[in-house]
């Protein structure tokens, strides 16, 4: 099997995994799947992503499907660099294969600029036209025209409260920090369009390659706030060269003033994610970030 026949025949590709037609060597792939390089009969590998047998069944409806969705919005946007879909089906995915590099300020600096142009790409909504994730817990896409905050509230803020709550993961003091960020939602500002976004951008789904870009992987891609794509980006210490990805973008589109008080509004999503999904560990972490967001208000009234 190469590379052209992978792309004609990709249904094809579990038979030739099954009975080892294709060499299969295990890589780091993120918290969720199964990841490994394959090696083609031409030369070229893929990155392939399955869902892992010790998850105790098959991966979730439209999972895969959503990725790869996903994916090819933000590469048709042809700004940031995005590994192309080589084969989607419902148990696995097999994207281009991207050589690691290291980190160095110059790729800082051109992400930066090209991240702007991805989430200058816009969307026509709040949402995406397709079922979402984050990790592997669903994400409403349901299309909304907005305004920002109620929908970030609506969709991204309280399904992950609830989850977190009704699994034990967040006591009645953390929950009440988060419900006094979605009351007050409307007073952060900042509201904007939709725009063209990664959705889940941690550091760890910025792959910075051998050929001094920085590649976007594992997106929960949709229409939402720029600023929370940098948000993210700050999160667990940080993406490296972080001021000069800032300073690029600010550069190619300044971002609105009060952007740094809202940062941890952002942070807030993926804070209850991580609890909804991993538990207390991250319980102080949802309450920092909670209160973190209601400071930058300057005006509230932080118990716990």
């Amino acid at each position: 099997m190469d590379l052209a026949y992978l792309r004609a025949h990709p249904e094809h590709l579990p038979t030739f995994l099954t009975h080892q037609r294709i060499r299969e060597t295990p890589v780091a792939g993120g918290d969720i799947c199964a990841a490994s390089r394959l090696t083609l009969d031409d030369g070229h590998s893929v990155f392939a992503k399955t869902w892992p047998e010790t998850a105790g069944g098959p991966a979730p409806e439209g999972f895969f499907a959503a990725e790869a969705a996903g994916l090819r919005w933000l590469r048709e946007a042809g700004t940031v660099a995005v590994p192309e879909v080589v084969v989607a089906l419902p148990e696995l995915l097999a994207l281009e294969w991207v050589d690691p590099g290291e980190p160095t300020p110059g790729a800082a600096e051109r992400f930066g600029r090209e991240l702007a142009g991805l989430h200058r790409a816009g969307a026509s909504a709040f949402g995406a036209g397709w079922n979402g994730f984050i990790g592997a817990l669903p994400a409403d896409n349901t299309p909304d025209p907005g305004p920002w905050s109620t929908w970030f509230a609506r969709a991204r803020l309280v399904p992950y409260l609830r989850r977190s709550v009704d699994g034990g993961a967040l006591t009645g003091a953390e929950a009440g920090l988060v419900e006094q960020v979605v009351e007050r939602i409307g007073e952060f500002g900042g509201d904007e369009p939709p725009a063209r976004i990664h959705g889940d951008l941690w550091p760890g789904n910025a792959l910075w390659g051998a050929d001094d870009r920085v590649w976007l992987v594992d997106p929960a891609a949709h229409g939402g706030h720029r600023e929370t794509d940098l948000a993210q980006l700050a999160l667990f210490g940080g993406a490296p060269h972080l001021d000069r990805i800032l300073a690029a973008y600010a550069e190619e589109w300044p971002l609105a003033d009060g952007w740094r008080e809202r940062m941890p509004l952002h942070q807030l999503h993926l804070m209850l994610v991580h609890t909804a999904l991993f538990g207390a560990a991250y319980r102080d972490a949802v309450a920092r970030t909670a209160r973190a967001a209601l400071a930058g208000l300057g005006r509230a009234t932080v118990d716990g």
